[in-house]
């Protein structure tokens, strides 16, 4: 675990294996710990990999980001960070919601870099208004766990998930609330009025080995919109995940492992 000064931030990052660079980018406003909690199981029997698992600005435990203002700064921070630690490297990319819109931008400024990209219930549409979700639906549910609960502890996982059984409770409370509760919000609220990059993204064809998981019933960002993105991603392989929301990985942890290692044999390939 180390810092890397940029020029807007000081990114805090966590550094495991040697290999292909993998980089790692999390959701608004948890950190790191969403994708090292789903993604190292997927190479624990796999060599060759270096996954780099940043904290955005404003969020985990990076620093020093008051002039970050917008996704297009945060963005361009992400960038900075990337040509920092792997200058004139070749990299994969894996991007959870805001993650995975941020990883959109960057194929947009460096795809000659990239060498493949996964999204997991992907931000496709930066504004709510704009994108197809249907209301949240909870598809299952371990009554006598539940029990266990207090009620604010309810509520929060009842609005936030779709599966609501123990070990669900577990990696939500590890690996997503753990990061949301030291988030600066302060500074999310600032960069959520340019939440939107001020550029289109997706306007050339990636052609590289690629993946997009979405959640049948995702109520954040829905699978539709997603979907619709086909024709530019060639050798990607979409799948929507029944009995999964904006949560995926932690609700559907069996597939997702499945797919994720498919994915990465393609690019090994």
């Amino acid at each position: 675990m180390a810092y890397c000064k940029i020029q807007q931030a000081e990114i805090f990052y966590e550094d495991i294996g040697e290999g292909t660079p993998i980089i790692m980018i999390h959701g608004f406003s948890p950190d790191h710990r969403l994708m090292s909690g789903c993604m190292e199981p997927v190479f624990e029997n796999r060599t060759g990999w270096r996954r780099i698992y940043l904290d955005l600005p404003g969020m985990g435990q990076s620093k020093n980001n008051n002039e970050i203002t917008s996704s297009d700064e945060m963005l361009n921070a992400v960038v900075e960070f990337i040509q920092t630690i792997i200058p004139d490297q070749q990299y994969v990319v894996v991007g959870e919601s805001y993650g995975g819109y941020i990883a959109r931008g960057i194929i947009h400024k460096q795809e000659q870099h990239i060498l493949g990209a996964a999204f997991i219930c992907p931000v496709i549409k930066p504004f709510a208004k704009d994108r197809i979700v249907g209301k949240h639906q909870i598809v299952k549910t371990e009554e006598k766990f539940l029990k266990t609960l207090t009620q604010s502890e309810l509520e929060d996982f009842k609005t936030k998930n779709v599966v609501l059984n123990e070990s669900t409770w577990v990696r939500y409370n590890q690996e997503i609330v753990s990061g949301i509760r030291i988030a600066d919000i302060p500074f999310l609220e600032k960069v959520q009025k340019n939440y939107g990059f001020s550029f289109e993204v997706d306007q050339s064809v990636f052609s590289k080995p690629s993946l997009f998981l979405m959640g049948k019933q995702d109520a954040v960002v829905g699978y539709m919109d997603a979907l619709a993105l086909q024709d530019k991603y060639p050798r990607g392989t979409f799948a929507t995940l029944d009995k999964a929301g904006h949560n995926l990985q932690i609700e559907q942890p069996q597939l997702f492992n499945a797919l994720v290692m498919e994915w990465l044999a393609r690019l090994e390939d």
